[in-house]
Order: C-alpha cells, then sequence, then structure tokens
C-alpha cells in the first residue's frame, strides 16, 4: 500500500510524517512521533488512556485515523509541562497521589486540561462527567477528583 503524508501541528511543532492508510492517529505519535503518553488501553475509544486535544477538541486517538490529521493541532500530555516546570494538573495529580499504574494518567491529565479550558470552574458532578470516559482501573477517582479541583482553584489564582 502507498504511504500518505501528513503535515501537522503537535504540541506547536510543526511534523511531518509518513503513514499507512489503516494507521490511528495513535498510532502514528507513538510510532512515528515518539510521543509515547498517550496509550491504547482498549483500541475502541471506550478508557481514554489515548485521549488527546485535536483543534481543542477532546478525542481518542485510537479512533481517528492518521491520514485525517493532515492540518491540524494536535495536544498530547507531552505539551503539557513547559519544560520542566509541570502543569498544575501534573502537579496536583502527583502531589495529591492521585496516580498509581499510570496507564491512564496521560489520558486524564488531557481530559482534565480540557475540560478546564472550557470551564475553569467545574463542580464535582462536572468533573466526574468529563472524566467519565478515563477508566482507571487502580484509583478510586476521589483523589483524582480532588487533584482537578486543586489544580483549578490555582489557575484560578485562588490559594
Amino acid at each position: 500500500m502507498k504511504k500518505i503524508h501528513v503535515s501537522l501541528t503537535v504540541n506547536g511543532d510543526a511534523v511531518d510524517y509518513l503513514c499507512e492508510p489503516q494507521e490511528t492517529l495513535l498510532d502514528a505519535l507513538r510510532d512515528h512521533l515518539n510521543l509515547t503518553g498517550a496509550k491504547e488501553g482498549c483500541g475502541t475509544g471506550d478508557c481514554g488512556a489515548c485521549s488527546v486535544t485535536v483543534d481543542g477538541r477532546l478525542i481518542s486517538s485510537c479512533l481517528m485515523l492518521a491520514a485525517e490529521a493532515g492540518g491540524v493541532a494536535v495536544e498530547t500530555v507531552e505539551g503539557m509541562a513547559n519544560g520542566a516546570e509541570l502543569h498544575p494538573l501534573q502537579r496536583h495529580i502527583l502531589d495529591g497521589a492521585a496516580l498509581q499504574c499510570g496507564v491512564c494518567t496521560p489520558g486524564i491529565l488531557v481530559a482534565a486540561k480540557a475540560l478546564l479550558a472550557q470551564n475553569p470552574d467545574p463542580s464535582e458532578t462536572e468533573i466526574r462527567y468529563w472524566l467519565a470516559g478515563n477508566l482507571c482501573r487502580c484509583t478510586g477517582y476521589d483523589k483524582i477528583i480532588r487533584a482537578v479541583q486543586s489544580a483549578a482553584a490555582e489557575m484560578r489564582g485562588e490559594a
């Protein structure tokens, strides 16, 4: 099969890759761009481990074809930190011990960041609803919710 050339922006940088027509965006991110934060948990869009944003919209990268990503802006968990300075969500997830095995964590971080971009002061119910597509088999979600709430407060400038 003939490979397809794709040009897009990933975490603010212009990138190109060649992909097979059936390759997913998740495969392209991991295999061609060496961005391994997004994980394949299910391959069916049900677990959230592969969450990224495409033009600001939260998606499961296992459900989007790599060839469809031409011209879009993709944000992954690798783009959250500013050099060595962690994003507030990353810091609060770590400080609040809101992770265990870490498979779901990148997807949860990307989803939470997308939520806070739309709603900087979400209620607990709104956070739970927004993160409902991100499955975690190790935690009880409460520490994750508290970490998102405290990061949101910090991002709003509250103590």
